[in-house]
This record gives structure tokens, sequence and C-alpha cells, in this order.
């Protein structure tokens, strides 16, 4: 591996605190941008850079996928810059591909309650799993926020748990009435399985669970209620966008989130023309005015 690639990726790991996914991201972005141009990091110039983005795109990629790739370069030459190996960022004056405006997949109220209620008895895997799918929807983590708790991140006497969000930033986040029920049942059984794990949820061998089993766990459930196309962040979504509908501030969903920009949380606002009108007509002033006229 290149010298400036492995402390660029060692950098982000232990003074970022960038998740192993993550780097592993960035490695894949750099090394194939690398092999591209067949040059050292050092005497790359914004031709370079250009040429390997028409490659991208000749190849027919996904725009999201070259615009990763282009953030990607922009984070290590910003590295080598901060860092005095560079005079100046080649990638910085190239602007990312225009993305489609995608709206974050959610369900309905109906749907969140039945898909949460589906795992059914008193077994440990149904209420390990039932108690996954309340802490979803309950509390809009990332599924790495929740296969990363330990038992002593909860406080279900009070009601919350702390989340180690992106950059290791922690934040404390409600827990809702049903999923305290969900997890003090799961809790209970747990204590019966062997485990050497601080992890609030595991397996049966008593191991952390990983993003992966908690990913086949939702759409395990979801299949059973006819429900497809969505993962453990379409319960985040959902999470976000029933506090929106029932008039919750973007500003505290966006603290509940751990979203660091309010632009990131704005994606939710895309509540149809009826309730924003339902909700106009309950809550400003001059439609009151109006009413009492009447």
């Amino acid at each position: 591996m290149n010298r400036f690639l492995k402390d660029f990726l060692s950098y982000l790991k232990n003074e970022r605190g960038f998740s192993e996914h993550t780097l592993r991201a960035y490695e894949k972005d750099l090394t194939e941008f690398l092999t591209f141009i067949e040059r050292e990091p050092l005497k790359v110039d914004i031709y370079d850079i250009r040429s390997y983005i028409s490659y991208l795109s000749s190849k027919r990629l996904q725009k999201t996928s070259i615009s990763r790739a282009l953030s990607s370069l922009r984070s290590f030459y910003r590295y080598l810059h901060r860092e005095g190996y560079v005079k100046k960022n080649p990638a910085r004056l190239i602007s990312h591909p225009k993305l489609p405006k995608k709206l974050p997949a959610f369900l309905t109220v109906d749907d969140a309650f039945a898909l949460v209620e589906s795992p059914d008895g008193d077994e440990f895997i149904k209420l390990r799993d039932r108690a996954i799918l309340e802490t979803l929807y309950g509390s809009g983590l990332r599924v790495s926020e929740l296969t990363g708790l330990n038992m002593e991140d909860l406080n279900l006497r009070e009601g919350w748990l702390r989340a180690k969000g992106k950059g290791k930033k922690e934040r404390i986040v409600p827990i809702g009435h049903k999923a305290i029920e969900a997890l003090k049942r799961y809790i209970s059984e747990k204590t019966g399985i062997t485990t050497n794990s601080s992890a609030l949820f595991i397996n049966r061998r008593g191991e952390r669970l990983t993003s992966r089993t908690v990913h086949r766990i939702v759409i395990k459930y979801a299949r059973l209620m006819g429900i497809s196309g969505i993962g453990p962040h379409t319960l985040r979504h959902t999470f976000a966008t029933h506090l929106l509908e029932a008039g919750a501030d973007l500003r505290v969903i966006q603290e509940l989130l751990g979203h660091a920009s309010l632009s990131t949380t704005q994606r939710y606002t895309h509540i149809d023309a009826a309730h924003l009108i339902d909700v106009y007509d309950r809550a400003h002033p001059l439609s009151r005015i109006k009413e009492e006229k009447r």
C-alpha cells in the first residue's frame, strides 16, 4: 500500500474515529485511483483527477459512486495539503455530478406497527428480534449504533439510551415505552445466555450481532408482512417521518438522528400538501383569525 494512503487511513481511524466499513470504502476508492493514474500521489494535478472522473463516467457507474470517489479524493488531498505534502488540493475545484433528489423510503404508521409487532413469541430469538425492531423504530438508530449498544448504554428506568454515532460522537436518545417493554422482556431472557460480551444484542452463542445480521432480521419480518425493498435504515427514515408528521421540530429531529447538518435532516420534509395545509390551519395565527370571522 502507498505510504501516503496508509498514513491517511491511519489518520481517519485514530484521529477521526471512522468505522472499519468507512475505512475500507476510502481504501478501495483511493487504491483504484492510484492504480489508474500510475503516478505518485504528490505528482497528481487537476487534469489527472478530471481524467479519472471521465474514466469512471465511461464505465457507466452510478453518479452516486462517482461522487463518492471524488469525495474520497478531496478528503485525501485535503489531508496531504494540511500536512504540507502538496501545495494545493487538485480535487477541490472539480464539481460533483448532479445527483437526482431521492426521497427516503418510509413505512406508514400501520405498516410500521405491524412490522415491529411481527416477532410473536416468548423464546429468546423472538424476544430479541422484537426488541431490535422496536428500538430501531422507537429511537431512529443507525444499524451500526444499534449493534454497538452495550448493556450500560441503557437507562430503562428513565427511558433513554446512549448512542455512539459517526466519528464516535455520543448522544442521548429517548426510548419509547413499547421499546422499553420489549427490551425488558428480552433482557430477562438474555440472562440465560452465557456470554463474555457486554453487547446488548447477541446471538445464541453470546456473540454481539453484526449489522448484516440485523439487516437480515428486518428483511425476514418485512417479508412475512408482505413488505419488500426495506432494511434497518427504512425504520430510521420512518422514525423521522412520523415525528415530523406529528409536528416535531426539525432541529429536534436533527438532534435525535445525530445529523451534523440540518440539510441532511431536511430530506424528511416530504410530507404531502394536504398534511401541510392541515398543520397550517391548526397552527398559524392568520388561519385562526379567519376561522373566528366565520
